[in-house]
Parts: structure tokens; C-alpha cells; sequence
């Protein structure tokens, strides 16, 4: 297991995210907002978002100053937390998550780790609360020699699960993942995401 990071510049309350998406299409059931979270210490090979990886402060934002911006589209059915590495900061997430599900939103992440991993003694504090949150969740790293490199596939390599925790998902795991999203962030940052092969772009 990964230790913890540190990350004591985060106020309680608060999030350290690399950018909010307030509309995708192939992150998820529907159309829903997407937080990306800073920091993760995989570093996977072929990461869209290398960017999300250091541990530093990039934009710190009160938990609930983030539910009020998701909520102000009222054409979104939920929200995706991405990153970095979600559970890293899942406290924080899981308080998100109830602000968000007490309005009518749905709530699925990704993660580098197993469902097992997140289960077991050695997991990211807290993380039984955000697990507790979620509707579905996406586990394991991105393990580019597995890469499934196609349009139809919900996850990006062979060792990635799709875990439905609530059933009303269970027929609903048919997102749009033949489509690729780019987005411009107000910092000039560039987050990819969807499917690469659709657009021949590198991940770097």
C-alpha cells in the first residue's frame, strides 16, 4: 500500500482539486460535473493527466463553494471524481458526495486502488466514508502493457473493474466512451478525457 501524502495546506473542509469540468458526457452515466483532484503516486505510464500527479497546492476550494458550482447546472444527473488520486482526500470527497446526493445527484469515482485495498486496514484514511457515498465505482491503475484501446470499453486496461453499488446503475453502464473530451481550463490547463484513440492524441 502507498503511504499518505502529505498534505497539511488543506484546510478541513476544503479540497485541493486540479480543475472542475461542469458538464462530460463519457465520465459516467448521463451528463454529469467531474472533479479532478491534485496529487497521485502511481504515476502511471500513459496518464492523461500527468499534471494531476504532484502533491502541491493548486486550487484549494471549500467543499461546499464546489457543491454550489456543480448544482448551478441543472442539466447534470451527478458527478465523477477523477484525478490524481481520489482517496487521497477522501474526507473531504465523501462530505461533497452527501452535499451532492441530498439534492438528487448520483456520485461515481475512479481510483488507482483496488475495492480490496479500499476495504482493508492499510486503506487512505477515511476511505470506508466515500465508499459509503458512491454509486459506482472504478477501480485499479491504468496499466498501459493492458490497454484495452477500444471505443466500447467502460475502463482503459484489462485490470480495471466496474463495481455497481447501486443497482439502479446496473443497467445504465453504457456512457459514451468512443467520445473524447478536451477541456481548457481559466489556467490554460488542458484535461483529456474519453477516449484517446477517437482523436489520435497523446496522452502527453
Amino acid at each position: 500500500m502507498l503511504q499518505p501524502p502529505v498534505q497539511d495546506f488543506i484546510p478541513p473542509g476544503h479540497l485541493n482539486i486540479m480543475g472542475l469540468v461542469h458538464e462530460s458526457a463519457v465520465n459516467g452515466p448521463g451528463r454529469r460535473a467531474v472533479v479532478w483532484v491534485q496529487g497521485c503516486q502511481r504515476e502511471c505510464g500513459g496518464c492523461f493527466n500527468p499534471q494531476s500527479w504532484d502533491f502541491v497546492p493548486n486550487q484549494i476550494v471549500a467543499v461546499e463553494s464546489l457543491a454550489a458550482a456543480i448544482l448551478a447546472n441543472p442539466r447534470n444527473e451527478g458527478v465523477t471524481f477523477s484525478g490524481g488520486e481520489p482517496f487521497w482526500q477522501a474526507k473531504a470527497l465523501a462530505e461533497l458526495a452527501r452535499l451532492l446526493k441530498a439534492k438528487g445527484l448520483n456520485v461515481m469515482s475512479f481510483t488507482g486502488f483496488t475495492l480490496a485495498e479500499l476495504r482493508s486496514p492499510a486503506a487512505p484514511p477515511h476511505s470506508q466514508e466515500l465508499l459509503a457515498e458512491l454509486d459506482i465505482l472504478i477501480d485499479g491503475p491504468y496499466v498501459q502493457s493492458l490497454a484495452i484501446n477500444s471505443p466500447d470499453s467502460l475502463v482503459s486496461s484489462r485490470n480495471q473493474r466496474v463495481h455497481v453499488f447501486n443497482p439502479a446503475f446496473s443497467n445504465r453502464l453504457d456512457w459514451a466512451s468512443d467520445q473524447a473530451e478536451i477541456h481548457i481550463l481559466k489556467d490554460g490547463t488542458r484535461i483529456v478525457t474519453g477516449f484517446l484513440g477517437t482523436l489520435n492524441l497523446s496522452p502527453n
